[in-house]
């Protein structure tokens, strides 16, 4: 038996994959995360009105995320409701979050697999190449930039946010600001539009040399969103069949009646199911599930991605194109909620901490988040964080293994494989930092 194993770059965290082969035929193919954590152990004890400020740290990428699946777990222990001005900010931290996240992913972590380079940030010898190299690289990081800025602008600060509180937020956010932003965000969406249209093409070129789309065998696909438009900070998540109908939903604290999570012994990240069948989150998940996106830009994308691949869309490298759709939906639906008073109302209610039990629920870049807490005398007795990646594990398994099955013959092993196995494992944006818990 021959073991082949492929250490990861341009992913969040560290993982590899390992695929192991004899006589020609593969006999596995596996995800591993290679780091472990361990926050679930570490803030047990901790009082837990402090956990929106401590489990930002478990990731600098999707701080954001955790941060408001705290506050929403703390909420429902103690039966606190915020008012509409604190969930319209919120909102717009979790826009910011898919802004900057959305951005990087398409052009920092996966253009450069379009372009045939190892990277966005080395020079290149063909001059050519190289212009096109910086131009998109400048232009996705104003972009990325747009959505660090609108975090700092409704969080407090970009990395690790602050302003949301149990019963709401700190604060609302003042008029010169709104402004600051809101010109940002306008400058920033033709230029993502420009570049999601070069990603297009780009991606469409990157097919016809491969000849795949990589695995498209249908899949369950699950995310926290509204049915009509995307709703990031949705109670309910939702789950469609490989048939495209929505065949259930639930809430956080029923995740463990529709789910089933497994660990496993080769590996730091747990993995979820729909009934022992295989899901899909994160972008494409998404773009599946909604009916429209709600802006005018991204609906005119979302009608051609339909027009050509349908509805579900299965192709694995769609998720890309499913990214650069809610990029634009971002920018364009932060300025919607910008355009509004966001100072003139309460920001927060009052709150009387209890013990008991709180699951708190996000649509985080990668998929439904959820933070799990049981409160006792105060402290946190235990704590659960189910995060986004997990429920891709299996998707991610299936899909290297038909890269192997392409690539692995008798007669060897083709080392486009090696590209090909970056392709499908960058495709679902994983998280390894968060997924280790």
């Amino acid at each position: 038996m021959v073991t082949l194993t492929f250490p990861l770059s341009r992913i969040e965290g560290h993982a590899q994959v390992v695929i192991e082969v004899e006589g020609g035929k593969v006999l596995s193919a596996r995800f591993q995360a290679t780091e472990v954590r361990g926050f679930q152990h570490f803030v047990q004890g901790v009082p837990a009105e402090q956990m929106p400020v401590i489990v930002p740290r478990i990731c600098g990428v999707c701080s954001t995320a955790h941060h408001l699946a705290s506050v929403n777990a703390l909420e429902n222990a103690y039966g606190v409701t915020p008012p509409p001005l604190a969930v319209k900010i919120r909102e717009l931290l979790l826009l910011g979050q898919l802004i900057q996240n959305q951005a990087t992913s398409l052009f920092i972590f996966t253009m450069p697999d379009t372009l045939g380079v190892k990277g966005m940030f080395e020079r290149l010898k063909d001059p050519d190449l190289e212009r096109v190299r910086t131009s998109i690289t400048g232009q996705a990081l104003k972009v990325r930039k747009a959505g660090t800025h609108l975090i700092s602008v409704a969080g407090g600060q970009f990395i690790h946010p602050v302003k949301a509180v149990v019963g709401g937020m700190t604060s609302g956010i003042a008029p010169e600001e709104v402004a600051v932003a809101c010109a940002e965000l306008a400058t920033s969406l033709p230029l993502a539009c420009d570049l999601f249209d070069s990603y297009w093409e780009l991606l469409v070129s990157l097919k016809k040399r491969i000849d795949t789309w990589g695995d498209d065998a249908p899949a369950y696909y699950i995310a926290a969103t509204a049915e009509n438009q995307p709703d990031y900070g949705s109670n309910i998540i939702r789950l469609m069949d490989p048939d495209g109908i929505e065949g259930d939903h639930f809430t956080a604290h029923e995740f463990r009646d529709h789910l089933i999570y497994e660990e496993t012994d080769y590996s730091f990240a747990g993995k979820t199911s729909y009934r022992g069948e295989v899901m899909r989150a994160n972008s494409l998940a998404r773009v599946n599930l909604v009916q429209r996106m709600g802006t005018p830009r991204a609906d005119e994308y979302l009608d051609r991605f339909r027009e050509a691949f349908g509805r579900p869309a299965h192709e694995l490298l769609l998720y890309d194109l499913a990214r650069g759709i809610e990029l634009v939906y971002a920018l364009e639906r932060a300025m919607e909620i910008l355009a509004e008073p966001l100072d003139k109302d309460d920001t927060a209610v009052p709150h009387t901490p209890r013990d008991g039990e709180g699951y708190g629920l996000v649509e985080a870049p990668r998929g439904p988040l959820i933070h799990h807490y049981r409160i006792e005398n105060g402290l946190i007795a235990k704590a659960e964080f189910v995060i986004p990646t997990v429920h891709n594990v299996m998707a991610i398994e299936r899909a290297l293994r038909v890269a192997a099955e392409r690539y692995i013959t008798p007669e060897g092993v083709n080392m486009e494989l090696e590209q090909a196995v970056g392709r499908v494992v960058r495709a679902f944006d994983p998280c390894i930092a968060c997924a280790t818990h």
